[in-house]
């Protein structure tokens, strides 16, 4: 399909439309604002879903309504949290088998060492739950508490080996920057229960300063080729959560209301004339705007809630900014119809001084990370809100610079690396896949094998969406969360 002659045509439809359907849009536009000045507050529930689904959506029945993505940016360890290799103590400064290796991809960083000398984990495991899961107890020990309620993925694995495109891929399905989020697909798709907040909000919460903190790009959280109205909305961890949200000294409510009605009237005359549907974006981004003045104060006040529930998250919570203060602003979310909560944690990347960085990012994150799931477990919301974990990619066995018994650092791997996901639509207690004596490579990709984009259509039907019909027209492609390559639903988590 010629992408100019599309575009042509589709402002063809825009300008028939344009007589009948936003003129009757801008009426039903002026009735709502004018009941949000008769009432002194942004529009009831009642009046708007603000946030509609797209008609035929969901495809069937979903086991979850909302996601919660926690994202270790900088590719967390799976030797040293998850996958258990006791036989490489045997291994110690030895170097790993080219047989092992077999002449995989190297990052720049390790390619040209001398040698690639074996470094077990130095930290505790011990086996938790009924599942039987061997999980680190010295970096994650309130993590080991919910074990029984989350699906372990050892077999998870990418395309990418650096950073910059590996986290582009985990969150919009390719290497290539422009593509749509999951978090904006899902609000695209499915909308939100919320009139008052945005669809999808990311949250940066402040890393351990001992870290080896990596860059985070708005593409993780951006619509991409989708209207912009679909984008992620940062809340800032300090300060005002928006900038410029409160209204300046002097201005009313209704001032403000006044306002928007008259912006709203000279955007509503200009998309009559071009039919820029970005147009439409600034009316709604204005409209929420507008509600968020009273929703971001009530979300953030977290001295509603009890002191057990804050004991759980830990002294941290109290915190604005900090992982734990995140985790609970995410479950408060949700709980208000938010559709999609993403966490972006730096300083996941350790190439050298491992045990420490490591410690300090555990120490940083376990305890918020297991409360939210416990949290939403004990208000009933874990069954319907899809909680997952993990980062871009996994680290190397071999030790990158020098070796210790007591200090070490480990390279990119994109081979294998670990995942899990709780809640909505998963097992429980369940552990899928496995790795060879290394944790080098999967033992049987072809059938346990987790790639991204498997991932990402498991996520996608847990929502009930079939991701092969998912789909947005742009550059002539039916473009997909999951690619243009085939992706499978990984059945065997489901619940």
């Amino acid at each position: 399909m010629d992408p100019i002659f599309d575009y042509q045509l589709s402002q063809t439809r825009r300008q028939f439309f344009g007589s009948v359907g936003v003129r009757a849009g801008g009426v039903a536009l002026a009735m709502l604002a004018q009941q949000a000045i008769c009432s002194g507050a942004s529009r009831s529930a009642a009046a708007e879903i603000v946030h509609p689904n797209l008609p035929g959506l969901p495809h069937f029945p979903a086991k979850a309504k909302a996601v919660i993505y926690l994202h270790m940016n900088g590719g967390p360890s799976q030797i040293d949290t998850w996958d258990y290799k006791p036989k490489l103590a045997q291994f110690f400064n030895k170097d790993l088998p080219p047989s092992i290796q077999g002449g995989q991809r190297l990052s720049t960083m390790t390619s040209g060492q001398a040698r690639f000398p074996v470094a077990p984990s130095k930290f505790r495991f011990e086996q938790r739950g009924k599942s039987g899961a061997w999980i680190n107890v010295d970096l994650l020990p309130h993590t080991a508490n919910i074990i029984d309620d989350i699906t372990l993925i050892k077999s998870v694995h990418t395309n990418a080996i650096n950073h910059d495109p590996a986290c582009t891929f985990v969150m919009t399905g390719s290497e290539v920057p422009g593509k749509a989020s999951i978090g904006s697909w899902l609000a695209y798709g499915l909308g939100s229960e919320s009139n008052n907040l945005p669809a999808f909000v990311a949250l940066t919460p402040r890393f351990p300063e001992t870290s080896n903190g990596q860059a985070l790009f708005t593409r993780m959280w951006s619509s991409g080729f989708l209207p912009t109205r679909f984008s992620g909305v940062a809340l800032r961890g300090a300060g005002d959560p928006v900038l410029y949200l409160p209204n300046p000294e002097g201005v009313s409510g209704a001032d403000r209301r006044t306002m928007l009605d008259t912006l709203n009237k000279l955007n509503q005359r200009g998309f009559s004339k071009y039919g820029d549907p970005e147009t439409q974006t600034r009316i709604a981004q204005y409209e929420m705007a507008f509600r968020m003045q009273s929703s971001v104060p009530e979300l953030t006040d977290i001295k509603q809630e009890t002191p057990a529930t804050l004991a759980m998250y830990g002294p941290d919570v109290n915190k604005p900014g900090s992982f734990a203060h995140s985790a609970l602003l995410a479950r408060r979310l949700v709980e208000r119809g938010v559709r999609v909560v993403q966490i972006m944690h730096r300083g996941w990347d350790q190439h050298g001084s491992l045990p420490k960085q490591l410690t300090d990012q555990c120490r940083d994150t376990d305890q918020g990370t297991a409360a939210l799931v416990m949290d939403l477990k004990q208000r009933g919301l874990l069954d319907e809100t899809l909680v997952i974990w993990g980062g871009e990619f996994g680290r190397t066995v071999y030790s990158q610079g020098k070796l210790t018994n007591t200090d070490y650092g480990r390279d990119h791997h994109p081979r294998n690396f670990c995942m899990w996901l709780a809640g909505g639509g998963v097992k429980r207690g369940h552990i899928h896949g496995e790795t060879d004596d290394f944790s080098y490579n999967i033992l049987d990709e072809k059938r346990d094998g987790v790639h991204v984009n498997d991932l990402n259509a498991t996520v996608l039907h847990c929502l009930g969406i079939d991701h092969n019909r998912f789909t947005f027209n742009f550059q002539g492609l039916d473009q997909k969360l999951t690619g243009v390559e085939p992706s499978r639903v990984v059945k065997e988590i489901l619940a």
